[in-house]
């Protein structure tokens, strides 16, 4: 890392907790099985990502020969925290979301009149 300008434990200290954070969501994820399980993993995700968007940009930037300007870094001060702000949206609508019921079509109604309602003489 040290060819871009940045010390391995930078690295370590800032991809450490989302790489945490994604392995143990991903054991409750699969232990857990939740309804919308895969709002939760793209979340997981997308949270790695956004950590780690830095140092890809520092790495783009040192590939392509724009590391010294310094019009390119306050893209990255808007960006990073954009896609962050993304993660937080998938989870909170990962926890949010109305959950289907399973046999809530059809059951316990009159095939004839899907409107209608359950025979009270049956409900007793």
């Amino acid at each position: 890392m040290e060819f871009i300008g940045v010390p391995s434990v930078a690295l370590i200290r800032s991809l450490g907790p989302p790489l945490v954070v994604l392995a143990v969501g991903g054991v409750v994820l699969v232990r857990r099985r939740p309804a919308r399980a895969r709002l939760m993993w793209a979340a997981l995700s997308v949270h790695l990502a956004a950590a780690a968007l830095p140092f890809a940009w520092l790495l783009l930037q040192a590939g392509a020969g724009v590391g010294r300007q310094t019009v390119v870094g306050p893209a990255m001060i808007l960006i990073q925290p954009a896609v962050d702000a993304l993660a937080w949206m998938l989870a909170l609508a990962a926890a949010v979301a109305a959950v289907p019921r399973r046999g809530a079509s059809s059951r316990g109604r009159n095939a004839a009149d899907p409107g209608a309602r359950d025979d009270p003489a049956r409900a007793r």
